[in-house]
Parts: C-alpha cells; sequence; structure tokens
C-alpha cells in the first residue's frame, strides 16, 4: 500500500493498517507508524529559502519544501532526533513543538533542549534504551553508534546517534527497524549487526554531504556498503537532497545497488509519500512456455 499525502486541503496522517509504515516529510523528517506508536524523526520543517544554520558560522539555504507542517502532523507518542543541526531540529521545530514531548536523542542534545524547555527530552548513551508502552506492546527505542565526520573532525561536530527501534509483543519481537543517523560508514558501525542481527528495515540518511570538501554523511558507496553490512530486508533512503551541502544524489545510490545486486531491497520514497516499512514481494518465477 502506496499513499501520498499533502495537497490544498492539508495533510492527513493516519494509520490504515496495523503494518509499520513510513511517511517521508523531507530531509531526514518522517513520521513512523510502529504497532500503534507514532513516532517523528529529525524534526525539519523550514520552507525552501529559508536557511539552516550548521554550526561554527556555515548556514545552508534549504533547496526543498516539507511535505507538512507540524499543525499538519498526528498526536505523536515521541521525536527521534540523531543530533542537534538547523537541518534536523530547526527553529520551527523548536516554536512549534509540545514542550511536554519526549525526545530521545543524545545527551549533549538534551541538555541543550532542556535548556529551550524541552523537559521531556532524555539523552541516551550508546546501547542504552528509552521504552514506550502501551496495550500490552513496548517499542523499545535503543542509541546506536555514530560518527558525523572524519577523525579528529568529528569532536569539532555535534555528536550524533543512530536509533535501532524494536516493536515486542508478550516478549517476542514483531518488528526492527535502524535510522542511521547522521553518520558516517565509521568502523563504529560494525558492532550493530553482531548485536542486532535481523534488521527488517532501514532509514539510511545520505546525501554525500561534503562541507570544505570533507564528507560529512554517507554517499553512494558508504551508503551501500552499510546496507551490505546490515543486511536489511528493506533499506529507505531520506537525507539526500535538501540543501546544496548534500553533494550526492539519490540516484548514485540506487546506481551502486543495482551495480551491487541489493537494489531490490531499496524502496525509494518521494517527499510526501507513505510507504509499508516491510519488503515488496518477490516476483513469481514466469512459467515455462508450453
Amino acid at each position: 500500500m502506496v499513499r501520498v499525502i499533502g495537497g490544498t486541503g492539508g495533510a492527513e496522517v493516519e494509520m490504515m493498517t496495523e503494518q509499520p509504515d513510513v511517511t517521508f516529510v523531507g530531509t531526514a523528517t518522517t513520521v513512523l507508524r510502529i504497532g500503534g506508536f507514532t513516532l517523528l524523526t529529525d524534526p525539519n520543517f523550514l520552507h525552501r529559502g529559508q536557511r539552516a544554520y550548521l554550526g561554527r558560522g556555515l548556514w545552508s539555504k534549504r533547496s526543498t519544501e516539507p511535505a507538512v507542517g507540524i499543525a499538519e502532523l498526528p498526536a505523536l507518542d515521541a521525536v527521534v532526533l540523531s543530533h542537534l543541526h538547523g537541518d534536523h531540529f530547526d527553529r520551527v521545530a523548536r516554536r512549534g513543538l509540545d514542550r511536554q514531548l519526549p525526545i530521545v536523542t543524545t545527551p549533549e542534545a538534551e541538555r541543550k533542549l532542556r535548556h529551550w524547555g524541552f523537559r521531556a527530552a532524555e539523552g541516551l548513551p550508546t546501547w542504552q534504551s528509552h521504552e514506550l508502552h502501551r496495550d500490552g506492546a513496548t517499542l523499545r527505542l535503543t542509541s546506536m553508534p555514530g560518527q558525523h565526520g572524519p577523525g579528529a573532525l568529528d569532536r569539532l561536530l555535534p555528536d550524533v546517534m543512530g536509533t535501532m527501534i524494536d516493536l515486542e509483543r508478550a516478549g517476542s519481537r514483531q518488528f526492527r527497524l535502524y535510522v542511521t543517523g547522521d553518520t558516517l560508514n565509521s568502523p563504529l558501525l560494525a558492532e550493530i549487526p553482531r548485536r542486532y542481527p535481523d534488521v527488517d528495515a532501514m532509514l539510511i540518511h545520505l546525501g554525500g554531504t561534503r562541507v570544505a570538501g570533507v564528507l560529512l554523511t554517507m554517499d553512494a558507496k558508504q551508503g551501500a556498503d552499510l546496507v551490505e553490512l546490515i543486511r536489511p530486508k528493506l533499506t529507505v533512503p531520506i537525507h539526500y537532497d535538501d540543501y546544496p551541502v548534500f553533494r550526492s544524489p539519490l540516484r548514485h545510490f540506487v546506481e551502486e545497488a543495482r551495480r551491487r545486486g541489493i537494489v531490490r531491497q531499496v524502496r525509494t520514497i518521494a517527499r510526501g509519500e507513505t510507504v509499508p516499512l516491510i519488503p515488496p514481494p518477490t516476483p513469481a518465477p514466469s512459467a515455462e512456455p508450453v
């Protein structure tokens, strides 16, 4: 099932089925519906032409429109925030989000968010978890390692984390989603598949962000390397064309996935589109001619 939202009458984001799905708002902003829980990731609601602050005196002007605004979001259970850059938590989100909403993020980001009045922000050290409970179901959000920049440069950038999202019922895991966050494919990530095999789906932050020629988010090659490392049943690429600092377009990742023979596990998604977070059915083999 694929559903498109938006239009002049506003957006309508509702659960249509029990299967997990994702609505792509833009940049790394998505609405996730998993087992009756609704999450917002990396809220970036600036409009085309507005500038996001990336730190160290660096700004970047947004090239796209978000598919929905904050007023059009459904009721949320939590926000998952990979790090505090202006293209992941912008001034619109700071003004418009409910300050009682839980925000699961890094310890560094928690301190600043609480200073801004978001008292339910919780910073998770790597491998630590935050749980949501409803109607006998548990949604566990666990901080994954991440590295935003190469070598010593990483210390000049905000701490970043990925998130593993596990849905459990009656002690049994029903679904597992990995959201990479703005990380490079560094050796730190090699521990993830050892601890968390059998990933059902992955939201992968791409774009090949470059500042002064330095790569700060995965490009097509690093993204394909990570797909081969994590081995999710489904990969949905996001964070790839919203700012000029994103230098590796989506088509490069799709071409690389096709070259490596993993393109069947990749599902692209347009802003405003909702897709299920389950792999498409494998086509049946064609019958032999009689």
